[in-house]
């Protein structure tokens, strides 16, 4: 692969270099997250790999080529080591952050009855799918009171198509006596429109969880460009 050159040379200068990363912690300690803006939030995640340039063209470049910093931080290792100045030490920590943020989610949901945060789930189901490049079948199982026992990824596969094994899905569900199911597949595609084998996957579950009493609650379908939830649009 090609290496990516930055639009203008790397400013090297140690007091400017210093100085501009002195200024954009120390906004960030003062005003909070709303204080900085993604390319700089960007900048400080590289502060810590890249010592000695200033990386301020970089984080502008990363974030045009990919779209908004969750695609950037979630990038494969390939092509992230396209880009001049990226090695494994900057592919570390955006793994830390990616890492970090994913946890956060699900602290959040974790012993949350989940009807009722239904807008905490969509955001960690976006930390954890939106960006895949291939497809990814999960499976979030609940108890009586709707809190989650589990969130189990249950199928891989390809751009555009992930195996689901229904008798599977049920049989841990049994397994972690489950009372409830919310299945979440992402589209790599970025649209989350629902094509006829999603809707026809989603029937085949939900009618052989109800004859185990196990009830599907939702079927979410997740890409950059949004979410579709089978429940709000009436296919379930």
């Amino acid at each position: 692969m090609r290496e990516k050159q930055q639009k203008t040379p790397l400013k090297d200068s140690k007091d400017y270099r210093e100085g501009h990363r002195k200024r954009l912690r120390e906004r960030l300690k003062k005003g909070g997250p709303d204080a900085i803006q993604d390319h700089e939030l960007l900048e400080l995640i590289m502060f810590r790999a890249i010592l000695r340039a200033d990386v301020k063209q970089l984080a502008h470049q990363l974030l045009d080529d990919y779209g908004d910093l969750s695609a950037v931080l979630s990038a494969p290792e390939r092509e992230l080591k396209a880009y001049r100045g990226i090695g494994d030490q900057v592919i570390s920590e955006f793994r830390v952050i990616e890492t970090a943020a994913l946890r956060l989610g699900q602290e959040k949901i974790v012993n949350q009855q989940v009807l009722q945060n239904w807008d905490v789930l969509i955001v960690y189901c976006r930390t954890r799918m939106a960006e895949k490049k291939i497809e990814k079948f999960h499976v979030i199982f609940l108890n009586k009171q709707n809190y989650i026992i589990s969130d189990e990824e249950m199928g891989s596969g390809t751009v555009d198509h992930a195996p689901v094994y229904p008798r599977e899905i049920i049989k841990r569900a049994i397994e972690l006596s489950a009372s409830a199911l919310i299945i979440v597949h992402n589209h790599p595609s970025g649209d989350p429109q629902p094509s006829q084998a999603d809707i026809a996957m989603a029937m085949k579950i939900k009618d052989l969880a109800a004859s185990f009493n196990i009830v599907l609650h939702d079927h979410l379908i997740i890409g950059r460009k949004g979410e579709t939830s089978f429940k709000n649009v009436g296919l379930l």
